[in-house]
């Protein structure tokens, strides 16, 4: 076996499995979408290490064992209508591309955004259109059945969960360093009220744009 081929069955076996990621679907989408071509250049070495791998601008991607966990709790389904909230590498994105029907993704980054479109169009992925927007100014009517959030927000908001569809998943991660709570928030079948399901401890970098908890000054 190939070193990358061997080092990418590492990284599902001995992260995402022994981090109770089971579901077929997933672990066939990190097989399938090749991590090192959507990891910076000099990184490339740990494309498939267990560490959240530095991008530009101070952001970075999250640990494969995390992003594992995300796909597992939102079980895209072929026919979901996915909204990622923070492209980055693009990598997520692939995977989301993978999973289900037509995936929007949108990140403040132009570079971003740019690179991660090349990056697509090169692993054959069509199905997913990447923009340049604000993710706090998103509004409208419901419109997606998943959305992944892949940057961390210090308050929550409901901002997000008003764009599921009934029946719809978000995934988002809430609080500050060093500990935050992942959560999976479903919205009911009748499009009425939220359930909000905590799933595991992690951290990752904030996401732009969005409130901090204010702070008492003696």
């Amino acid at each position: 076996m190939k070193t990358t081929e061997y080092s990418r069955q590492q990284m599902i076996d001995q992260q995402l499995r022994t981090w109770d990621v089971f579901d077929p679907r997933v672990l066939c989408a990190f097989d399938e979408v090749r991590r090192e071509a959507f990891v910076p250049e000099r990184f490339r070495g740990v494309a498939f290490a267990d560490t959240a791998i530095p991008l530009a601008h101070g952001e970075t991607m999250m640990t494969p064992k995390v992003e594992g966990r995300m796909l597992q709790a939102l079980a895209v389904r072929p026919t979901d209508r996915v909204l990622e909230v923070g492209t980055g590498s693009g990598w997520v994105t692939a995977l989301l591309a993978m999973l289900g029907a037509e995936v929007v993704s949108i990140d403040v980054v132009p570079a971003f955004v740019d690179a991660a479109r090349q990056k697509l169009a090169a692993a054959g992925i069509t199905n997913a259109t990447v923009e340049n927007r604000d993710a706090s100014a998103l509004e409208g009517a419901p419109a997606f059945d998943i959305i992944a959030v892949t940057g961390s927000l210090p308050v929550y908001t409901p901002l997000f969960e008003r764009l599921l569809n009934p029946g719809g998943r978000l995934f988002v991660i809430v609080g500050e360093a060093p500990v935050m709570d992942a959560r999976l928030v479903s919205r009911a079948s009748r499009g009425e009220g939220c359930a909000v399901d905590s799933l595991f401890e992690t951290s990752i970098g904030p996401l732009a744009g969005f409130p901090t908890p204010r702070r008492f000054a003696l």
